[in-house]
């Protein structure tokens, strides 16, 4: 009978697969639906053959089992043996970074074959045991939808291929900031975010340290989704292949929307920007406005903006739209028109360096962005911010690269769509070292 079985089930798998191709290569949505209706019919009969085959090699393995010495009687077996062995417990592998689940989650991404019951239960077992977030989803109509049936968690080797990535390239705010992985909804002093620098000797130790005001900061379960085409995925054939192009394509799409977000962001569903935090934008004497002529001038420069830093934020760095830099930072000429930004204020861009385009202003870090993020001086109109002055570490993401994959077609557009879903935020610890530079 297990012989059977297998057979029986390689043939369901065999025509499984041969549907599922014929779904991603159809336009007709009549047929589309039509075989959707029979994988969902072949979903059920393969789940039977396996439940029967799982019973099949049970009844194999426990006939195996019993002792030579066991005397039958009586269509019984009358015998004083020991227990058998108990199965080997599971290995304590990952299992988001097994082979199984990562073919599993290709074949799911590029022909739409569901993860197995088996492989779901592991999964949720881990992320429960790891305290994992993964975003809810729901469909049009508004309703709840079972991730554990319509989405797959993404395979940790993908995610370290995006963390790798966020290392080498992209993401040039996003790899200053701090990095916290808390649970959301829960108001967290901002103090216990931080630590100062105590000198202890053999007899005193480095108390906790005590919080210097009552600020707290709580995160959101705020859900991102980045879409990735079906016929990029159906196109790689290699696993290696498959996982680093998809963390690659992930990646940048996350870093660019971080990016954004730290500057931007609303607050509203996504995390809160400096722009639009209203402990950096209500401070007074934080806002520092430039005229054409004084961001040009780096005697301006001294007198307007750095004699009102305080000595505790001076080290920190700046964020500037690459035209606003060109234009006017690396124009600044004496009264003979001889350039003097690098002696007068030491500026250096590498904007020619696609790995690392920043630079040096005033012996500060430069971060150069896009017109999207920040404009530049000349498009801006007048008390827009072109220029921001903050301290990357007191901007902290809550994030645990928790990604969810789902996939579903579109009746709309007749098509498949892929997206990678995500729980994040993004909020400042502490406004008192952000500074604004408007256009006056």
């Amino acid at each position: 009978m297990k012989k059977y079985f297998e057979k029986r089930l390689a043939r369901l798998i065999a025509k499984r697969d041969e549907l599922s191709q014929r779904a991603l290569s159809s336009e007709n949505l009549d047929e589309i639906r039509s075989i959707q209706a029979e994988l969902k019919n072949l979903a059920d009969e393969i789940s039977d053959v396996q439940t029967a085959l799982s019973e099949a090699e049970e009844d194999t393995t426990a006939r195996a089992a019993v002792p030579a010495e066991a005397t039958p009687h009586n269509a019984g077996i009358v015998a004083s043996f020991a227990q058998p062995a108990q199965p080997a417990a599971r290995s304590d592998e990952n299992v988001l970074e097994s082979m199984e689940y990562r073919q599993a989650f290709r074949s799911y991404m590029q022909r739409g074959i569901p993860i197995s019951s088996e492989l779901r239960a592991r999964v949720s077992d881990y992320m429960s045991e790891t305290g994992m977030q993964i975003p809810s989803m729901t469909s049009r109509a508004g309703d709840a939808i079972n991730t554990g049936n319509t989405g797959a968690v993404i395979p940790i080797t993908v995610m370290r291929e995006v963390i790798n990535t966020v290392r080498k390239r992209y993401g040039n705010l996003y790899s200053k900031v701090l990095k916290t992985s808390l649970q959301g909804g829960v108001e967290y002093p901002v103090g216990e975010l931080q630590a100062d620098f105590h000198w202890i000797t053999e007899s005193t130790v480095s108390p906790e340290q005590e919080i210097g005001s009552v600020d707290t900061v709580s995160f959101k379960y705020n859900t991102a989704e980045i879409r990735i085409a079906q016929t990029f995925l159906s196109s790689i054939l290699s696993l290696d292949a498959f996982e680093a192009k998809i963390g690659d394509v992930i990646a940048i799409a996350y870093l660019k929307a971080m990016d954004t977000g730290i500057v931007k962001g609303t607050g509203v569903g996504q995390m809160t920007g400096i722009l639009n935090d209203i402990r950096v934008t209500g401070q007074a004497g934080h806002t520092i406005k430039l005229t054409a002529a004084e961001i040009n001038n780096w005697q301006a420069w001294r007198k307007k903006f750095f004699a009102k830093l305080p000595l505790g934020y001076r080290s920190g760095e700046f964020i500037f739209n690459l035209s606003t830099v060109d234009s006017y930072l690396e124009t600044m000429a004496d009264a003979n028109n001889n350039p003097i930004f690098r002696q007068a204020t030491g500026l250096e861009v590498n904007d020619g360096d696609a790995m690392n385009p920043n630079g040096r202003f005033f012996g500060r870090n430069i971060s150069l962005v896009e017109p999207d993020i920040l404009p530049d001086f000349d498009s801006a109109s007048e008390n827009d911010v072109i220029g921001i002055f903050w301290q990357p570490e007191e901007y902290a993401i809550n994030e645990n690269f928790g990604f969810m994959m789902r996939r579903y077609y579109d009746e709309d557009r007749n098509k498949w769509i892929n997206k990678a879903l995500t729980v994040v935020d993004g909020k400042v610890l502490n406004p008192c070292g952000i500074y604004l530079i408007t256009k006056g």
